[in-house]
């Protein structure tokens, strides 16, 4: 496991002990039912580790998330690489690594943004900030429409959500719902954008949507001008739009080469990107 990735999500470099394997985390996921707001396609727990670094699984006060494989194949894998992409274009995520399991299994895990030394900070999506009835049916203009009449910074906190909106697309992240943005809420009440969380490559594992949201009035056969639309709607001025993408494709792909993604869903990574900046019409 990579030691830096794992310093920064544990404050070591040694990599932690799992004592279960992949076919004990959907009891554990399932007494866990009722007891926390964990959701989604893959089993979550939320864990802690102890001082002789051995993960323990807890309740909704666990520090950490832990996703193992799923139905989808390599979606751990396939996480952390987009994480850590996100990481180094200069897009705000919490600190996250691979860990293996009992069974050698590898599993993603992230540190909580939602807690802060053992307290709970309140964090709210924006499925539950905008109530739509369905996560996937909306836009992200809605969004950035209730960022700028709430966020404490409504400038800075539009233009990271725009930059978050380019990077999925970039990536190939069809699945980034309402309940993929949020936002929290400091001790005085200050609202803020949250860093980013659950970014995966989803045209790696099915053929979706190139957006879950619409931008622009749709979600697929995006061009340049949509985001230049969605930026104009942001304000976000046009000289910082695309900056964080301009010349990252050779730092992307080496990143995915060196990922644990087998070399098949590697070069299909790649090309996804390459596509895509082309769209952008963005130098790689």
């Amino acid at each position: 496991m990579d030691k830096k990735s794992l310093q920064k999500t544990f404050g070591t470099s040694q990599c932690p002990v799992v004592d279960f394997s992949l076919i004990d985390m959907p009891a554990q996921a399932e007494q866990m039912a009722g007891k926390s707001s964990i959701s989604g396609v893959q089993p979550k727990i939320y864990v802690d580790f102890d001082k002789k670094n051995n993960i323990l699984i807890r309740g909704d006060d666990g520090e950490y998330i832990l996703k193992s494989q799923s139905r989808f194949p390599n979606v751990p894998e396939n996480e952390q690489c987009c994480m850590d992409i996100a990481d180094a274009i200069g897009i705000d995520v919490p600190p996250h690594c691979l860990v293996p399991l009992k069974d050698k299994s590898l599993a993603y895990v992230v540190k909580r943004f939602d807690r802060k030394d053992g307290e709970k900070i309140n964090q709210e999506d924006f499925f539950q900030v905008l109530g739509p009835k369905d996560k996937y049916i909306g836009s992200v203009e809605q969004i950035c429409k209730k960022l700028k009449e709430i966020s404490a910074v409504p400038g800075l906190d539009v233009q990271l959500i725009f930059e978050r909106v380019v990077f999925c697309f970039l990536i190939g992240n069809g699945d980034a719902h309402f309940k993929n943005y949020s936002i929290t809420h400091s001790n005085d009440e200050q609202i803020r954008l949250t860093p980013a969380y659950d970014i995966v490559c989803s045209r790696l594992v099915m053929k979706d949507d190139e957006s879950a949201l619409a931008i622009n009035g749709r979600k697929n056969s995006f061009k340049r001008k949509d985001f230049d639309v969605l930026a104009d709607y942001c304000k976000v001025p046009e000289k910082i739009r695309y900056e964080k993408f301009e010349n990252k494709f050779d730092m992307m792909k080496q990143m995915i080469e060196s990922s644990y993604l087998d070399k098949e869903k590697q070069e299909r990574f790649i090309a996804i990107v390459k596509e895509r900046l082309s769209r952008l019409e963005l130098h790689e």
